[in-house]
């Protein structure tokens, strides 16, 4: 978890995306954080969290649903948002505070 909370320090920004291996929606979150990742490349960090394995940090940070993504800069958390979100959505939050 020390590997966790040195992303969510750093000065670029990252994306945590809590979800579980059972959850439908969170199936569809790769292929988007994929392309998020691929038109940023450098500019975000994204990582993802399974509740079921870290449930003291789905607790921390308030998860009560999956998928969560929650977009951290100084270990600060700049937005957040429960659900499916599009690629245009997280690529416009990142960019806000990158």
């Amino acid at each position: 978890m020390s590997n966790f909370h040195e992303l969510i320090n750093r000065n670029t920004p990252t994306l945590v995306d809590f979800y579980a291996d059972w959850c439908g929606p969170c199936k569809l979150m790769p292929p988007i954080l994929n392309e998020v990742k691929s038109n940023l490349g450098g500019a975000v960090n994204i990582i993802k969290v399974d509740v079921d394995k870290n449930n003291k940090a789905a607790h921390k940070y308030g998860i009560r649903s999956i998928p969560t993504l929650i977009l951290f800069k100084n270990g600060k958390i700049l937005w957040r948002k429960t659900g499916v979100a599009q690629v245009a959505e997280i690529q416009q939050a990142v960019r806000k505070i990158a």
